[in-house]
């Protein structure tokens, strides 16, 4: 798919022969074309250059060295490619700051926190948010203007979006996206400038986009969706798939997301399947060997879609189908254990079969259902991902009551209640409202007897 053909293309003869030290010579935005096996390679090469004696610019190499090993992480999930980020934005920050070089040392510390955040998001850990956001602002605070200070910017919005996220209504939202629009057009400006920072344009908009459809999905809003749809096609509208392969193929993953969330609450099957066919576009453009991560998420969101087709349509093929992607995504997400990921996948292929088993009467789907998010259940931490749990519980009553719709009998229900009082307790202390309601509706049938209680009773 991608080659290093593309790289030296876009690489000057004077830049070629400048090259000691990886392929890509410091440029970030080369970063994309290569697969993860070379991109390892990258990683290696910079920490060598970054440890040599005598290299020029010590703190700026490890500065390029912790922005590829973040790259790897983004990519693969891999907590310890992660903390090797962490580690070279530490060690920069402190030859920055050694060097009394203060635009220097706040974009260390931008890299510090943006991969605190990345952490807080692969493992569910509020902590690695919370410095993520005392690093943000500590580089806001150093950087006079430029680069780091709206990357600053980017990142204080997005946690503070996130901080709004559970609680704020549609003008709290529109507040939120308001915040990005002074970063965003600062980067722009730079990648007029600078290739490398078009990368870093279009990330920020994709996290406004991300939070903007976010809160359009919590508050059924039709036009913060078109605005996340309109900032997703944007970045698409602006990137050029053969040399920035990822990051478009992120932005119509999320365009995809966008449609299916929005079918979702409209109905609509047109929307679903143009979430469904645009997720298909994105797989296209990302490979696994290339982004295993990337992927992954794309495989579930399309799982999601194929899920809204078979709601709308009452098509077992349709689950059928959910259920194939949500088990190649687990190709790579068995391999992490801590992410809620991973959690979030078992449970909606939990949810596809019971859905497959009712519109079929196919008790061994439910079966094979229950076993697997059993199994699921098991490697999850309550402490670590209590959402991630009770969701899970939640999924395993859905089961419980679906074998009672089918067979009319009230076997499971104990174990049901016992699993939705489990979630309807994490779901009120974390304040997810409608997720309680979720659960208290559900445990409200069960203790009512339900449709099998009715069936028996008559």
């Amino acid at each position: 798919m991608f080659g290093l053909g593309e790289i030296f293309r876009r690489l000057a003869p004077e830049r070629l022969k400048a090259i000691q030290d990886g392929l890509t010579g410091g440029d970030t935005s080369l970063l994309e074309l290569l697969d993860l096996n070379l991109l390892r390679q990258e990683g290696r090469a910079a920490d060598i250059a970054a440890g040599r004696i005598g290299a020029k610019d010590r703190a700026q190499r490890r500065l390029d060295a912790a922005l590829v090993w973040r790259e790897v992480a983004r990519r693969t999930g891999d907590a310890a490619s992660l903390r090797k980020a962490a580690a070279g934005a530490e060690a920069a920050a402190a030859a920055f700051q050694s060097g009394r070089r203060p635009e220097g040392w706040a974009r260390a510390r931008c890299e510090q926190a943006a991969c605190a955040l990345m952490g807080a998001e692969m493992f569910g850990d509020p902590g690695l948010e919370a410095a993520a956001e005392v690093a943000f602002r500590d580089a806001r605070a150093s950087a006079r203007s430029g680069l780091a200070a709206a990357l600053a910017d980017i990142g204080l919005a997005t946690i503070e979006g996130r901080r709004d996220l559970p609680i704020g209504d549609a003008e709290a939202a529109r507040a939120a996206a308001a915040r990005f629009t002074g970063p965003i057009a600062v980067l722009d400006g730079i990648a007029r400038r600078s290739t490398p920072s078009r990368a870093l344009a279009a990330d920020a908009r994709l996290a406004r986009a991300d939070l903007t459809c976010a809160f359009a999905a919590r508050l059924k809003d039709v036009t913060l969706f078109r605005a996340a749809l309109d900032d997703a096609a944007a970045v698409t509208s602006r990137l050029d798939a053969a040399y920035e392969p990822l990051t478009w193929a992120r932005a119509e993953a999320l365009r995809g997301q966008v449609l299916t969330l929005w079918g979702e609450m409209l109905g609509d099957v047109e929307s679903l399947a143009a979430g469904s066919t645009t997720l298909t576009a994105a797989l296209d453009q990302v490979g696994r060997d290339h982004s295993p991560l990337d992927w992954a998420r794309t495989q579930i969101a399309l799982g999601h879609a194929l899920q809204g087709l078979g709601e709308a349509s009452a098509a077992p093929r349709a689950y059928e189908q959910a259920v194939t992607c949500y088990d190649r995504a687990n190709l790579v997400l068995k391999a992490l254990d801590a992410s809620p990921l991973r959690g979030l996948a078992a449970g909606a292929r939990a949810l596809c079969l019971a859905r497959q088993a009712e519109l079929t009467g196919d008790l061994a789907v439910l079966d094979a259902a229950e076993a697997a998010l059993k199994i699921e259940l098991t490697n999850l931490q309550p402490r670590r991902d209590p959402v991630g749990w009770a969701l899970s519980q939640l999924h395993l009553a859905r089961l419980y009551e679906a074998r009672m719709d089918i067979t009319g009998k009230p076997a499971g229900r104990a174990a049901a209640v016992m699993a939705l009082e489990g979630a309807f307790d994490v779901f009120t202390e974390q304040g997810l409202a409608s997720l309680t309601r979720l659960a208290a509706d559900a445990l409200d049938r069960l203790r009512a007897g339900s449709t099998v209680g009715r069936d028996l009773e008559g």
